[in-house]
């Protein structure tokens, strides 16, 4: 499958899909702690962020203040897509949620507040409606 660059095509194929877990940002010095597999790692000079379900990093005593949602968006965005972050970023601003995006080589993945996960949700699959997602497409 070929990654897509097309805006509209992109919106219109979202497909957000809500992973049931609930995950934190937290971070270590170091490498990654034994036990932990991590969705997403990050090498900062402050230390090596991980981004780990919540019961991962509970059982590690690791500490957070954040739980998220997370969300893939199913369409398989192009690393060199314009205008993807922003638009989805620009919809949940506008119910007042915030938004953490990591690109991974096939999907967008969202970190949203885990207890309004499902609201970002609706409003991902609104937006797709509204670009033309209602299509088939």
């Amino acid at each position: 499958m070929n990654a897509e660059r097309d805006l509209n095509r992109l919106l219109a194929g979202l497909r957000p899909e809500l992973d049931p877990g609930r995950y934190v940002f937290t971070t270590v010095d170091g490498p990654v702690p034994a036990g932990l597999a991590p969705v997403v790692t990050v090498t900062e000079p402050e230390g090596l962020t991980l981004v780990v379900r919540q019961e991962e990093a509970d059982a590690a005593s690791l500490p957070y203040d954040y739980v998220a949602g997370r969300i893939t968006l199913r369409a398989h965005s192009a690393l060199d897509a314009v205008g993807l972050t922003a638009a989805v970023a620009r919809e949940l601003a506008g119910a007042g949620l915030s938004c953490n995006v990591v690109a991974g080589f096939h999907h967008d993945h969202l970190f949203v507040e885990h207890a309004r996960a499902e609201e970002a949700l609706g409003l991902l699959n609104r937006l797709a409606e509204r670009s033309g997602g209602d299509r088939g497409e």
